[in-house]
C-alpha cells in the first residue's frame, strides 16, 4: 500500500494535460509506469486518480456486490460512471477527459492532493471552499472518526 503526501497547485491546460508535481511523481516513481484510473469522487466535486494496483483492490470489493439487488446493482453504475485509464506520459502528465473535467470544474487552477494511497484533483477555489467549511467542524469530526473507541489495538 503507497501512502502519498502532499498537496500542490497546478495548472491544468484547454486539453486537459496536468503535469503532476515533481513530489508526486517521485513518490509514485515506482508504479509510474503500471497505470492509473481516473473517476469522480462519490462525495466531492473533484476527481479521484488511483494507482491500478489500489484501483484493483477496490474494484475487487465493488465486485462482490450482489448485482441481483437494485441498489448494488445503481451503486455500481454510478460508481463507475467516468471511470478512465489514464497514463502518465514521457513528460509527467496526465490527461483529464472533458467529461470529467467538467464534473469537478477543472478549469486552470488546480490543486491537487494526497488522501493517503490516491490523489484528489480538485478545482483551486472549490478545494479551497470545503477546506474552510470542514474547518468549522473539525475538531468534532476529528473526534468522532479517530476517537479512542475506534483505533484498533496496537496502535493507540
Amino acid at each position: 500500500m503507497i501512502n502519498l503526501i502532499g498537496t500542490y497547485e497546478c495548472k491544468i491546460d484547454a486539453k486537459g494535460r496536468l503535469m503532476l508535481p515533481q513530489a508526486f511523481k517521485k513518490q509514485l516513481a515506482p508504479i509510474l509506469q503500471d497505470g492509473f484510473v481516473l473517476k469522480r469522487a462519490v462525495f466531492q466535486k473533484c476527481l479521484e486518480l488511483y494507482p491500478i494496483a489500489e484501483w484493483n483492490v477496490l474494484s475487487a470489493k465493488v465486485n462482490k456486490l450482489n448485482r441481483f439487488k437494485k441498489k448494488n446493482d445503481e451503486f455500481i453504475r454510478r460508481f463507475n460512471a467516468g471511470v478512465k485509464p489514464v497514463e502518465v506520459d514521457g513528460t509527467g502528465r496526465i490527461l483529464v477527459s472533458k467529461d470529467l473535467g467538467s464534473f469537478a470544474k477543472l478549469e486552470k487552477s488546480i490543486v491537487v492532493n494526497a488522501a493517503f494511497n490516491i490523489l484528489e484533483i480538485w478545482d483551486k477555489d472549490l478545494y479551497e471552499k470545503a477546506i474552510d467549511e470542514a474547518a468549522v467542524d473539525f475538531a468534532d469530526l476529528a473526534e468522532e472518526v479517530m476517537g479512542d473507541s475506534d483505533i484498533p489495538d496496537g496502535l493507540s
